[in-house]
């Protein structure tokens, strides 16, 4: 009974380490709308401030996932993710690539932080997640 026990704790060493990281950035993109429309609501600088740090954490967050699954492509770890990695690999680039440009639009002041572009860019930037949702390696 021990011996079969034993035996199973090796094959969760050869999952993908970056699948760990990825909720991280995904969670504060999605926490960035949300205070985005806060914010469209009620003008309260609070609001966009959020917002900055959301999309800073999320994209920090998002460069250590990048960086795991270089790690993980190397290990050849990303071998057992099912579906289309490439696929999987170019949604994640675009909701970097828009959360970044999302964090350069909520650089600036005041009221055009988030209205109109902000508000976009996070819609589309969420959009990205939820189409990534059905292929996020199974």
């Amino acid at each position: 009974m021990v011996d079969r026990d034993l035996q199973v704790m090796p094959r969760a060493s050869y999952r993908p380490f970056h699948i760990v990281l990825v909720p991280i950035p995904m969670v504060c993109f999605i926490g960035a709308l949300a205070t985005d429309l806060a914010y469209w609501k009620s003008a309260e600088m609070m609001w966009a401030d959020a917002s900055a740090w959301l999309l800073a954490v999320g994209l920090l967050f998002g460069l250590v996932a990048i960086i795991a699954a270089v790690v993980d492509a190397f290990t050849r770890r990303l071998s057992l993710m099912q579906g289309p990695i490439w696929l999987y690999a170019i949604c994640n680039a675009l909701i970097l690539v828009l959360s970044f440009l999302n964090a350069l639009v909520h650089s600036r002041d005041a009221w055009t932080s988030v209205v109109p572009m902000g508000l976009i860019l996070s819609t589309a930037t969420v959009v990205f997640i939820l189409s990534r949702a059905g292929y996020a390696g199974r």
